[in-house]
């Protein structure tokens, strides 16, 4: 297990106090894996504040300049976490969608990823640095910025993953893991340990927001297993695998790292 994708989303980069949490995890997981790629969200509210600013200006804003604007919520998230790791004594390199080698199609605002070509992400891992990624986000075949629409820096991690070969994807939440309800609601609700890419898919197509259903079906697709957990206990409990049976020798590996 030598590479593997780490996804932060919003609620784990909300303040300044969180990027300096999860530095501490990304520092912690570089110890035990050579090469780390990190994809990180927009802070905490920031895309709905930039959506409203761009409303405020024109109700119906031209979707590429949409695009453009939304993107500046997670240049600002992957330079300050570079930053924050830096601080820890790690050396981390921050890359937006394009650069990484998302290439999408020219859809603005709801783009598919058509391709990946991670060439810089590659010479950064070989040179021993952290890669920080910018989720939601590619370049198109003519060279327009686009998103991926709600939910799109899930599958800009498992996109990555596949294409680097990593040997998982992790998501940290606010919560440990996937439950079979709404565990802020109902402190009772039972964690699902391992969940097949189905069951995830059923969950999530139901209305569970843990993970976007494209990314769990682009990594049924390349059986690439999944680990959701918590950030706020570190990514120290096991929280949620979700895998293919033909997969449980991996999978076992993988729970005895974690």
């Amino acid at each position: 297990m030598e590479t593997i994708v780490m996804k932060f989303g919003g609620a784990s980069v909300a303040t300044p106090e969180h990027f300096d949490k999860i530095a501490d995890i990304i520092v912690e997981r570089a110890k035990q894996f050579k090469k780390i790629v990190v994809v990180v969200s927009a802070m905490g509210e920031t895309t709905n504040q930039l959506i409203d600013l761009s409303r405020k200006v024109n109700p119906n804003p031209p979707r590429r300049e949409y695009d453009m604007l939304l993107t500046v919520g997670e240049r600002i998230s992957i330079a300050l976490l570079a930053m924050a790791i830096a601080k820890k004594g790690g050396e981390a390199v921050s890359f937006t969608g394009s650069q990484s080698g998302i290439i999408t199609c020219n859809n603005h605002s709801e783009a598919k990823i058509i391709n990946v070509r991670p060439h810089r992400l590659h010479r950064c891992l070989e040179s021993g640095k952290i890669a920080i990624v910018a989720g939601f986000q590619g370049v198109s075949e003519t060279g327009e910025i686009t998103t991926l629409g709600r939910g799109g820096s899930d599958t800009t991690a498992v996109a990555l993953a596949c294409a680097l070969d990593a040997s998982f994807a992790e998501f940290f939440k606010d919560v440990p893991g996937v439950f079979n309800e709404d565990p802020k609601k109902n402190p009772d609700a039972e964690l699902y340990e391992r969940l097949s890419y189905e069951e995830a898919l059923k969950i999530v197509l139901n209305g569970a927001k843990i993970l976007h259903p494209r990314s769990v079906e682009l990594a049924r697709k390349n059986y690439l297993p999944l680990h959701v957990c918590s950030f706020i206990d570190g990514g120290q409990k096991v929280g949620t695998i979700i895998h293919e049976l033909a997969l449980l020798p991996k999978i076992e590996t993988l729970y005895e790292i974690l």
